[in-house]
């Protein structure tokens, strides 16, 4: 009997999920609600650059054109390195576009016989006796649509779909304001001479000060200029960077710089290394915040955050911003202003110590998404929407950030956060596919909760309140390293000892060529 396989989602991961399970014979349907491929990337503002190096940013096997030079390509160049990959290896007759998945139903094995089981799906196996169901609508035709797989693979991503709003107290929200108020996710979807119209002219606020917050308030800065200034309203400051430059890669994305780190498994030896070699990160953190307040203006804008540069690195929290995004804050067509919180009046927006409100006709929220809800949402069942959400106070309980150990037949690609999720997300669909075909299996479902609650000690201990956001970025070789050995790989993949320990880690270093 054919062993059906669906993917949820036509971005990076849906891309590599579809591309390595047919690698291994299967043939895949590909649900993606949008007409094209790409994610996030196919519905993003339009001068967003590419935040990492372009050759961190890559699939292992297939290069960047020569004709990409900028090291950190914009939005239309990822977005066609996207297209060619999935033409390459014709992945695009397997896409079922402008489909939407409304939810997922598992058929199958009652809640209360899998709550005795000791392996996941009962027998440890991919292929157990359920499947599921999956209900696809056709925003084309708006016609509902009903499919059947053995295995699902949710590749939703977590920036985009369902919009992260603040709540406020009555009186207090948006319906207070005669202005127009969106999220950064309905700015996006507007081609780039809507949106420059769409803000020409308008005193604008924006909400938030992370990546979007920062490209939005550079266009209505261009737009706008300082006749009427962009106002961004931020909470906390974090360690925003003009650019990746290459001697970080050396500082945080070797093995010498995973020695610095306790990580989640490691043996004695290693702990008592990582505990000496403290001081080490403590110093290449000190390095990089010495650094920054050279090359930026950020003591003049009081922007020099309160906490150590390595505390975002393990969040995934530092961002490249827009080129000339400060020297435009110093020449006034951008205005910060920190609070911790806000409320809405009729003429604008209302902020800790300041009696006036700011006055404005447009505010956007750039306040991230809800993509634990996401997930949860397209799952029926009861049982599995809890197993989902896990506990508020821990990460989100995947094994191998891939498999929940107690919802069978189902994998969750490019959830958690890397550095490059390109790169981190292609790795894991090759250790989904390898599982799939059989070439290991996993362990029990204890032990497998065992290791998720290691992870999870180790994102609390160095990410703080960030813990929830399951940042692998400054563990991403280590974490590999597990990949790797599921699958039966060799783990040292550079070319002598000196290489392996110093040498920065990228997606070339796992081509298929040394398995």
């Amino acid at each position: 009997m054919e062993r059906r396989v669906a993917i949820v989602g036509g971005g990076i991961s849906g891309l590599l999920a579809c591309k390595y399970t047919l690698s291994k014979g299967y043939r895949p349907i590909v649900f993606e609600s949008e007409t094209n491929i790409g994610g996030v990337w196919s519905r993003t503002i339009k001068t967003t650059k590419l935040q990492t190096p372009k050759e961190v940013y890559q699939f292992s096997d297939f290069p960047w054109p020569a004709s990409v030079t900028d090291q950190y390509p914009d939005h239309q160049q990822v977005l066609d390195y996207l297209q060619s990959y999935a033409r390459h290896f014709d992945l695009i007759p397997h896409i079922r576009f402008s489909s939407r998945v409304v939810s997922i139903d598992y058929e199958g094995t009652s809640d209360e016989v899998m709550q005795t089981w000791s392996l996941w799906g009962g027998n440890g196996e991919p292929f157990a006796q359920g499947k599921w169901t999956i209900t696809v609508d056709d925003t084309r035709n708006h016609s509902t649509q009903v499919y059947q797989a053995e295995f699902v693979i949710l590749c939703l991503g977590r920036f985009s779909g369902t919009p992260n709003i603040p709540e406020f107290p009555p009186g207090k929200g948006p319906q207070s304001f005669d202005g127009t108020v969106i999220h950064s996710m309905d700015y996006a979807d507007m081609d780039h001479t809507s949106a420059m119209e769409f803000i020409r002219g308008k005193r604008v606020a924006i909400v938030g000060l992370r990546k979007s917050a920062m490209d939005i308030a550079m266009e209505c800065a261009t737009v706008n200029g300082v006749e009427n200034p962009c106002v961004v309203v931020y909470k906390t400051e974090h360690w925003n960077i003009p650019y990746f430059p290459t001697w970080m890669l050396f500082l945080y994305f070797n093995r010498f710089a995973e020695l610095l780190v306790h990580k989640p498994g490691e043996g004695f030896l290693l702990s008592i290394l990582a505990t000496i070699l403290s001081p080490v990160r403590l110093a290449f953190s000190k390095f990089v915040e010495s650094y920054l307040r050279w090359k930026l203006p950020l003591a003049k804008l009081g922007m020099v955050p309160k906490h150590h540069f390595a505390e975002d690195m393990d969040s995934c929290l530092v961002a490249v911003a827009p080129d000339k995004f400060y020297d435009t804050i110093e020449k006034g067509s951008i205005i910060l202003k920190k609070s911790m919180s806000i409320g809405f009046c009729k003429q604008g927006i209302c902020i800790d110590g300041e009696v006036a409100p700011i006055k404005t006709d447009l505010v956007i929220f750039a306040t991230g998404f809800r993509g634990v809800k996401k997930l949860k949402d397209i799952v029926l069942s009861p049982t599995f929407k809890a197993c989902i959400m896990g506990s508020p106070t821990a990460t989100v309980p995947l094994y191998r950030e891939c498999i929940h150990p107690r919802i069978p037949q189902l994998a969750i690609i490019g959830f958690s956060e890397s550095y490059s999720n390109l790169y981190t997300s292609e790795l894991r669909c090759r250790w989904l596919a390898e599982l799939l075909d059989g070439s290991f299996k996993l362990p029990s479902i204890k032990e497998m909760e065992e290791d998720i609650s290691k992870w999870d000690e180790y994102m609390k201990h160095y990410t703080g309140k960030y813990y929830r956001r399951s940042c692998i970025g400054t563990l991403h070789i280590w974490y590999n390293d597990q990949l790797c050995k599921d699958i039966g790989w060799n783990t040292k993949r550079k070319h002598g000892f000196l290489s392996e320990l110093f040498e920065p880690y990228g997606p070339v270093d796992y081509r298929a060529t040394m398995q």
